[in-house]
This record gives structure tokens, sequence and C-alpha cells, in this order.
């Protein structure tokens, strides 16, 4: 449960623009479908794909960084990692295991198998959206885990497309089709407001003196 005292304090020191373009944007946001991403060795990618979640309301995604480190960029990204809750692995089994744990399913996006194509898939349950390496795909570990396969249809010479334009055009649709369904897409009310009293945290400069102040006189 968050301090809602806390977020109501905190709440005055944002203009009420800035508060009602966080509810605005809460209102469209999902933790129904989540995206992780598997050892990239490109920064820019990594940084891209989280963009590309904040755009179309996609709340977690969860990063595996065993083979290259931390392949983050906050430039490339455009702070889209402030609102975007990033999860962070040292292996692929702790990834796979917590969004199982979390009830998700588990698609690996491949154009190398007799994959579901995008404009057949159906979102059922809570589904986490597997990219892998710009050269290899994903490892052999996420591909037996998988509980199914998704990829784009083409038409040209080139079998493939990179990570980043993969995953904006998958997102794209899978995040209209799970809004336009019945599917229970959107953050619970406790989501909410812990996203709120995160949010508004971020968009106080002195957030540090004012946290002090506020506990302090509680």
């Amino acid at each position: 449960m968050i301090d809602e005292q806390l977020l109501s304090y905190l709440e005055k020191f944002i203009t009420s623009e800035r508060k009602a373009k966080f509810l605005k944007i809460l209102a469209q946001r999902t933790n129904h479908l989540t995206v992780a991403i598997e050892d990239v060795y490109q920064m820019h990618n990594t940084s891209a794909v989280v963009r590309s979640c904040d755009i179309f309301g996609i709340q977690s995604v969860h990063l595996i960084e065993s083979r290259y480190g931390k392949r983050l960029d906050s430039e490339i990204a455009m702070g889209a990692q402030k609102w975007v809750d990033v999860h962070r692995y040292n292996n692929t089994t702790n990834c796979l295991d917590q969004l199982r744990d979390q009830g998700y399913q588990i698609i690996a996006t491949t154009p190398h198998n007799d994959s579901c194509m995008l404009d057949e898939f159906k979102l059922t349950g809570r589904t986490a959206l597997f990219f892998g390496t710009e050269r290899d795909g994903l490892s052999e570990e996420v591909m037996k885990r998988a509980d199914g396969f998704l990829k784009i249809p083409m038409v040209g010479f080139t079998e493939s497309l990179n990570i980043s334009v993969s995953a904006a055009i998958i997102l794209q649709s899978l995040s209209a089709n799970l809004r336009s369904s019945e599917l229970p897409w959107q953050l619970t009310a406790e989501e909410k407001k812990e996203k709120m009293l995160d949010w508004t945290k971020k968009s106080i400069k002195s957030i540090n003196d004012i946290l002090e102040r506020y506990y302090n006189n509680k």
C-alpha cells in the first residue's frame, strides 16, 4: 500500500496540467503485455525498444544483460526509462522464471520457424514478448521454454527486421488490439497510485529535501 498522504503532499509541487497528463497516460498503461530483451549487442536497439514501450503504453520491460553488460542509453531512450519500469537480469533463466511466476505466457518473436503471423496472433492471458540479438536471435533456452512463436509477415528478399523496428511494429499492433478487447488490460487502482507517486517524485527537482521535510514533520 502506498502512502496516500505523501502522494497528496507531493502533488502540491507539480502543476495541475502535469497531474492531468499523468492520469491520462496511466489510463492507457498496461502490465497485461510486457517485453523482454535478451542480450542485444547494440545499445541503441535496447534503448529504442524501451522508448517504444513507453509510446505504446507498456509499463514494464525486462532486460537480460548476461553477455554484453548494461545496454540502456538514457539519451537514446529519450527519458522513457523514467516512465517505464525497467527490470534487469544477469541471465535468461531468472527472467523466464520471474515472468512465469507472475503469470505470463512466453512468446518468442522469430522469423526462423513455423510461427504465428502477427495479424493472426490473439492475446488471451498475460503475455511476455521476447526479442533476441540482432544476428543470432533468441537463445535456445527461450525457444525451448516458449509457449508460442510470433513473426511479422514479410514479402521482400530480406528475412528479418532490426529488433527495434520489429518491436515497434509488434507493440503497436498488439497494444491496439488489447485496448479494443474485453481483457482486463488496464493497471489496477493500486498500480496506478504507485506509478503516480513514482512519477510525481521523478518530476520534482528537490525531491530529497522535500521528502526529508515531510517525514520530519509527520
